[in-house]
């Protein structure tokens, strides 16, 4: 006997056939309830667990799984995304296989055609592709799709998004009104499409007021905390050094502030993405917040509306933005003071 027990197995320590035991271990109501209790006494002994996804691939169907594959499971963002989509799969009877991609196109393909291999019965995708027509045989084969956080291509889906661009431009507003003029933007990759959303919202909402928007004071590729302090370091060191900082998401605020902290030094933050341990950033932020649980409920909800034959048109959903502060205000400055 192998060490994980079969079907067989179970059938022959029984002292029935491999039907009786196939049809017990499907729940066939018909079956004599002698010869069930028989086949149950046998599997607890044997310690057998029937393989749900092996016997839905048998019989041709889909299994009561969705697959969910983010960009960067390390990002705090994506696992409160991430939990949202459990809660509502859960809700509706259904398991979530999660996988991350890495921000690598190539390993996103590979990971989303493995679980449509596995006939999941739907895909949640945050796309790092730009194009994702390999996926159009798997949904004319009845495969439903959603993407969130940001847009696929060359496939018609619905997709679930924040206002990246209209954040950004109420990010720079706010520090424009504070009177700054001199204003660093850090971002991650230019390939992913939220930070080509963001740095094109704050480049239009500086030419909107008439000033342009200095290359010194511009990084990209900081994709973690270590990347943003080494270019908040070099803005720093300018002759004319920037007054404050666009941080376009949430590990680039950390390591833009850490690098305040270190060199006890104070200027204004905006940073996008809120993340549970905001409030206690060591100075007061203003973080470009929406809601990660209503993304990824709205799109496990999407999903599942699909799943369930919903026809009407595929359409994008933009998710509003709102300002907060988060952080640490100075002692002297906190009494009576409430955060959100």
């Amino acid at each position: 006997m192998s060490d994980r027990p079969t079907m067989n197995d179970v059938a022959a320590y029984a002292k029935v056939s491999l039907k009786t035991v196939s049809r017990v271990a499907n729940g066939i109501s018909s079956v004599d309830p002698m010869l069930t209790e028989r086949v149950h006494a046998a599997m607890k002994t044997l310690g057998f667990r029937r393989n749900s996804v092996a016997a839905s691939l048998r019989t041709g169907g889909s299994t009561k799984t969705i697959g969910l594959i983010t960009a960067d499971l390390s990002n705090t963002f994506y696992t409160t995304l991430s939990s949202a989509v459990v809660s509502v799969a859960r809700s509706h009877g259904y398991q979530v296989i999660m996988a991350s991609s890495e921000e690598s196109p190539e390993i996103e393909r590979s990971l989303a055609l493995d679980l449509c291999q596995r006939r999941v019965s739907g895909l949640i995708v945050v796309p790092t592709n730009t194009d994702h027509s390999y996926l159009k045989p798997e949904v004319e084969l009845g495969i439903s799709v959603v993407f969130v956080d940001r847009p696929g291509y060359g496939l018609a889906a619905d997709a679930i998004i924040a206002d990246n661009r209209g954040g950004a431009r109420t990010a720079i507003e706010h520090l424009l009104t504070a009177g700054h003029r001199r204003i660093a933007i850090l971002i991650d990759s230019l390939e992913i499409y939220t930070m080509r959303e963001r740095l094109a919202g704050a480049q239009e909402q500086l030419t909107n007021a008439g000033f342009d928007l200095d290359p010194a004071l511009v990084a990209n590729d900081v994709h973690s905390p270590d990347d943003a302090m080494v270019a908040m370091s070099r803005m720093l060191a300018l002759v004319d050094p920037p007054t404050a900082v666009f941080c376009g998401n949430n590990r680039a605020t950390v390591g833009a502030v850490e690098e305040l902290w270190r060199r006890n030094t104070t200027i204004d933050v905006v940073g996008f993405d809120d993340f549970e341990m905001s409030r206690l950033l060591p100075q007061p932020v203003t973080i470009v917040d929406y809601d990660t649980v209503a993304l990824g409920r709205s799109a496990a909800e999407r999903l599942f509306a699909r799943i369930n034959g919903d026809g009407s048109e595929f359409a994008d959903t933009l998710l509003a933005t709102r300002l907060i502060t988060k952080g640490l205000r100075p002692l002297s400055d906190r009494r009576g003071i409430t955060h959100s």
